[in-house]
C-alpha cells in the first residue's frame, strides 16, 4: 500500500493500475474502468480549469457535477475551513446540541431563500436532502392524523438521488435498473403539462399529468409533489411559462405539500439564487446541496417554511427520529457561509444570468451552423443542445450511434470537459461552467464544441 505523502511521486500509469485494482467508481461503466482504467486522473484545479497528472489542462464546462459554482482553488474557502477546524472541528446537533456556525448558516439561508423558507435541516448532500424531505412530509401527515397521505408524485426523467427513497422518486429508469425493489407509493407524472395542471381535461396527457394522478389516486392519499425547477440529468428541460405556478396552485388546492429539488438549480446556477425564483414560486420544502459549498466539502439541507416546522413541533412531544452524523458539520457550515459570501460579493448570480445569455447565443449559433444540432436551451449557466440525425423532422440517431458521448469525447481531445445526456432516447450535450466564466470563456467553450461536432459529423454523415 502507498503512503499518501508519496502520492505525487507515483507515475500516471501506476495510479491508473491502482485505480483499477482498488477503486469502485460511482456512475461508471465498471467493465470499461477495469479494462482501460480511469478516463482522467486529475491532480489540481484553478478557476474554471482542471489539470490531470500528465499536465494536460482542461476547461471544466460542467462544474464537475454541476456544483463548483465559484470555481476551483479559492484561498478564502481554504482559510475558512482551516480556521473552523482549528476552532471546532466537529460538533453533533443530536440531543438538542448546537454550535455557532450552523446557527449563523441557518440564519443566512433564511435571509436569501424565497418566501418563508426560514428553517433548515442539514444533510451531507442532495440524495440525503431529498430522502429527508420525503420522510419529513410523510411524518408530518402521520402526525396530522392522516397516515394514508403518503404517496409522492414525481416526474418522468426527474433525478433526485440514489438513496432508496430518492431512487424511487427518480424518473430516469436506468437508475432503478440496478436494484430489485423500489420503495412503494411513488407515482410518476408526465413533465410540464401546464394546461393539464391548470385543469384542462381535454389536453393531451391529462391522465398522466400531476392533476390527473391526484384525481385518480385521491388527494387524501397524496403527501407531496417533488420536482426540479429545471430538470438536469433528464436533459436540461426548462418548464414552460406558468407551469410551476400551476403546480403550486394545484398543491395548495388539494392540501398537498410541494417540494422543489434545488440541488442543481440552487445558488446561482439558473441566474437567480434559487431556480424557483425565475417563476416567483415558493414551495413548502426545498432540497439544496451542491452549490451551497461549491463542492469544496459535502453539505446539503432541506429548507422548510416556519409554519411547517411549527406544526411539527406542536403535533408531537416525541424525539424527531431522523438525522445524520454530519448534519450541520461545523467545517461544512463555515465553508458554506464563505461560499455564499463570495457569490454575493462578486455578484456571481448576476454573472450567471448575463453569461447565460452569451451561452444561449452560442448554442443558437451551433444550431444554425451544424446539420445535426437542434433545440438549444439555457437558463443562466445551465444549458444544452440536442444532436439529431434529421433536426427538421425531429428524427433521432439510431440507438447504436452514441452521438452525444462521441461529441463529448471529441471535446475532451480538445481540452474541454462536457457531459452527455442520453436518458429517454435523448442525445444532448450539457454545458454548465462555473459561475465565474467570462464572455471569452463561453466563446471558447462554444468554439471547441463546434469543432467537436464537426469531427462527429465527418464520421456519421
Amino acid at each position: 500500500m502507498t503512503n499518501n505523502s508519496t502520492i505525487s511521486k507515483i507515475s500516471a500509469e501506476t495510479l491508473k493500475e491502482m485505480d483499477k485494482k482498488y477503486y469502485l467508481h460511482p456512475t461508471t461503466p465498471l467493465k470499461e474502468q477495469q479494462t482501460n482504467g480511469p478516463a482522467f486522473i486529475f491532480s489540481e484545479a484553478q478557476g474554471i480549469h482542471v489539470t490531470d497528472v500528465n499536465g494536460n489542462q482542461y476547461i471544466d464546462g460542467v462544474s464537475s457535477l454541476w456544483n463548483v459554482n465559484i470555481g476551483y482553488g479559492r484561498k478564502e474557502i481554504a482559510e475558512a475551513a482551516s480556521e473552523q477546524i482549528l476552532k471546532l472541528s466537529y460538533s453533533s446537533s443530536f440531543f438538542n446540541h448546537s454550535h455557532e456556525t450552523v446557527i449563523r448558516l441557518s440564519e443566512k439561508l433564511a435571509s436569501i431563500a424565497p418566501g418563508d423558507l426560514n428553517v433548515s435541516f442539514f444533510t451531507s448532500g442532495g440524495s440525503e436532502s431529498n430522502e429527508s424531505a420525503i420522510k419529513i412530509v410523510r411524518h408530518y401527515w402521520k402526525l396530522k392524523g392522516q397516515p394514508e397521505k403518503k404517496k409522492i408524485i414525481t416526474l418522468d426523467l426527474s433525478y433526485h438521488g440514489v438513496t432508496m427513497g430518492a431512487t424511487s422518486a427518480t424518473g430516469v429508469p436506468e437508475f432503478k435498473a440496478m436494484i430489485t425493489a423500489i420503495a412503494p407509493d411513488f407515482l410518476h407524472a408526465l413533465p410540464h403539462q401546464t394546461e393539464c395542471e391548470r385543469g384542462d381535461k381535454t389536453a393531451p396527457g391529462y391522465e398522466r399529468s400531476i392533476r390527473g394522478i391526484i384525481e385518480k389516486e385521491g388527494a387524501e392519499n397524496i403527501a407531496a409533489v417533488i420536482l426540479e425547477p429545471v430538470q438536469g440529468v433528464g436533459g436540461i428541460k426548462i418548464p414552460p411559462a406558468g407551469y410551476l405556478q400551476a403546480v403550486r396552485e394545484l398543491c395548495t388546492e388539494n392540501n398537498i405539500l410541494m417540494i422543489t429539488d434545488e440541488v442543481i438549480c440552487g445558488f446561482g446556477r439558473t441566474g437567480k439564487m434559487f431556480g424557483v425564483e425565475n417563476w416567483d414560486v415558493v414551495p413548502d420544502l426545498m432540497s439544496i446541496a451542491k452549490g451551497i459549498t461549491s463542492g469544496y466539502v459535502q453539505l446539503g439541507a432541506v429548507m422548510m417554511t416556519e409554519k411547517l416546522r411549527d406544526e411539527l413541533a406542536e403535533l408531537s412531544d416525541n424525539v424527531f427520529f431522523h438525522g445524520f452524523t454530519y448534519s450541520g458539520h461545523p467545517t461544512a457550515c463555515a465553508v458554506a457561509l464563505k461560499n455564499i459570501e463570495i457569490l454575493e460579493n462578486e455578484n456571481l448570480v448576476g454573472n450567471a444570468a448575463e453569461m447565460g445569455k452569451e451561452l444561449l447565443k452560442g448554442l443558437k449559433y451551433l444550431e444554425q451552423n451544424h446539420k445535426i444540432t437542434a433545440k438549444p436551451r439555457a437558463i443562466g449557466l445551465m444549458g444544452a443542445i440536442e444532436l439529431l440525425k434529421d433536426p427538421e423532422n425531429d428524427v433521432a440517431f439510431d440507438p447504436s450511434i452514441y452521438a452525444a458521448p462521441i461529441v463529448v469525447d471529441e471535446c475532451a481531445k480538445r481540452n474541454l470537459i462536457l457531459r452527455p445526456l442520453v436518458f429517454g432516447g435523448l442525445n444532448a450535450v450539457a454545458i454548465a461552467p462555473p459561475l465565474i466564466v467570462t464572455k471569452q470563456d463561453v466563446e471558447k467553450i462554444i468554439e471547441t464544441l463546434s469543432d467537436s461536432i464537426k469531427a462527429f459529423e465527418k464520421q456519421a454523415l
